[in-house]
């Protein structure tokens, strides 16, 4: 397929929908299958995680709903923005926080004159409205990225793809991090598709885990979150959802074993 993901009309139907999607890398003398046959609707405003081994295919999935990457077959349909979360907040060092926000609303396309108020409200949302003027070395990893939330926030995106973005950050931050999230897509309400390796993680924050097989990357297991919200990661019912999934995840490897 050659063409970039169709956007859907209007808001009805799925927000993301993945149908038949493979991803083929190399030719037929160095061939290596990503992605075979995977069907997947995330609804909006609803927060799913994908979970899998190492080679499993997840950040190439996240690659082809953003369009960094066609798909060999398949189609994807996108309703509204999409909105890209790397696990690096990759911003610029030679600009403060709110410029750094700022550059997400300009290529936007929101007016010169709004932008720096518009930038506060947005690390305001994010509880870093006192550090707005500090450059990127000036921040601890999980303020920068509440930045790279932030940034998110400004394009208005219906989908938002976070590939790991909290990999890098000490657990206590990370837990901190998972109530941020949370509590603006709470509000927000847009559409998230979360890869993580953290199956507790995961749970904490989806309403449905995706369990991606390995060799070549398929959708094993789809999987509701029933738990209550809010929830906390050490909780009795995270852990046993945790350690269910972790198995089913063992054996999918093990399979997979040559």
């Amino acid at each position: 397929m050659d063409a970039p993901p169709t956007l859907l009309a209007g808001s009805e139907g799925p927000a993301l929908r993945l149908s038949g999607v493979t991803k083929v890398f190399g030719d037929h003398h160095n061939r290596t299958v990503a992605l075979s046959n995977v069907d997947l609707d995330v609804a909006p405003g609803e927060f799913v995680t994908v979970v899998g081994a190492s080679g499993c295919g997840k950040s190439t999935m996240l690659n082809l709903v953003a369009g960094l990457e066609q798909p060999t077959e398949g189609t994807i349909n996108v309703s509204g923005q999409v909105a890209f979360m790397f696990q690096e907040a990759t911003l610029l060092p030679w600009m403060t926080a709110r410029r750094n926000v700022e550059l997400a609303l300009q290529l936007h396309g929101v007016p010169r004159s709004e932008r720096p108020d518009r930038g506060q409200e947005l690390l305001d949302l994010v509880r870093l409205g006192n550090a707005a003027d500090k450059r990127p070395h000036e921040l601890s990893g999980g303020m920068r990225q509440r930045v790279a939330l932030a940034r998110v926030l400004a394009q208005e995106a219906s989908v938002v793809l976070m590939d790991e973005p909290l990999g890098a950050l000490d657990a206590m931050t990370r837990d901190h991090m998972h109530d941020e999230i949370e509590r603006i897509w709470e509000k927000h309400r847009f559409c998230v598709l979360f890869v993580t390796h953290n199956m507790r993680e995961a749970i904490r924050l989806a309403d449905r885990v995706v369990l991606m097989s390995s060799s070549p990357g398929q959708v094993k297991l789809d999987r509701r979150v029933t738990i209550p919200r809010p929830r906390r990661i050490d909780s009795a019912e995270v852990a046993g959802l945790a350690s269910e999934l972790t198995e089913a995840l063992r054996a999918e490897v093990a399979a997979h074993v040559r």
